[in-house]
C-alpha cells in the first residue's frame, strides 16, 4: 500500500480558549491569474493540542490528522515561535 504524506501548514494561533483545541490562521499568497497582482488570503483551521501547549500569538505548524470532531481535522505538529 502506498504511504501518503501528511500536509503541514504554518500559521498563527488566534484562539486557545477551548480545552485541547487551538484555532490557527493560515495565510497564503498568490498571483491573481488575470490582474497579476499579489493577493493575500487566509483561512482558519481548528487543531488538536493535547497538552494545551500553544497560546495566542504563537507561530505553529499543524499536520493533517483523522477527524477529531465535526470541525477539527488537524493536530499540532510543533511550535515554531512563542509569542512575547
Amino acid at each position: 500500500m502506498a504511504q501518503t504524506r501528511k500536509v503541514i501548514k504554518q500559521g498563527v494561533v488566534v484562539s486557545d480558549k477551548s480545552d485541547k483545541t487551538i484555532v490557527v490562521r493560515v495565510q497564503r499568497q498568490y498571483i491573481h491569474p488575470l490582474y497579476k497582482k499579489t493577493v493575500r488570503s487566509h483561512k482558519k483551521f481548528m487543531a488538536h493540542d493535547e497538552k494545551n501547549d500553544a497560546h495566542e500569538g504563537d507561530v505553529v505548524q499543524i499536520a493533517e490528522a483523522r477527524p477529531m470532531s465535526a470541525r477539527k481535522r488537524w493536530i499540532l505538529h510543533k511550535i515554531v515561535e512563542r509569542s512575547k
